[in-house]
């Protein structure tokens, strides 16, 4: 079992890409991510590390496969670790991350490689509280 634990300096990382909803549970998604690599346990570690002070701490994460890249069952993060594990089916475009409040955060990851305008069209609808489409149709609507 290999587990992410190369360091990582904030020089070295574009500003993270994440819109949320003010109320999460509300809808299909919580939020948007738009990670800048397939990298699992950098992307992870980045997001647990930046999420907004304002909410609870990330403890588990769980990911769809085809998203990323080969990954660890955990990442070394700056509090500790935290649990990784996959879907066990496939759920293309969905991270669910859970919180020290026990909340479960269900999260739109947009692919690194989309444009500049798909990315944020993406991020935008997936945080906008009148959105009710899964990540499959948000990210093909975000593509159009």
């Amino acid at each position: 079992m290999a587990t992410s634990t190369s360091p990582i300096t904030t020089t070295d990382r574009k500003p993270l890409r994440l819109r949320m909803r003010t109320e999460p549970g509300s809808a299909h998604l919580d939020g948007g991510w738009w990670p800048q690599t397939r990298d699992l346990g950098v992307e992870l570690r980045d997001l647990v590390d930046n999420f907004p002070k304002e909410r609870t701490r990330i403890m588990r994460a769980v990911y769809s496969p085809p998203d990323w890249d080969v990954s660890g069952r955990r990442v070394e993060v700056e509090r500790g670790f935290i649990r990784v594990e996959s879907f066990p089916r496939d759920d293309t475009h969905v991270i669910l991350l859970s919180t020290a409040a026990r909340t479960v955060l269900r999260v739109l990851v947009i692919p690194p490689g989309a444009s500049p305008r798909e990315g944020a069209r993406a991020l935008d609808a997936a945080a906008d509280s009148r959105n009710d489409q899964s990540a499959q149709v948000l990210l093909g609507s975000a593509a159009s």
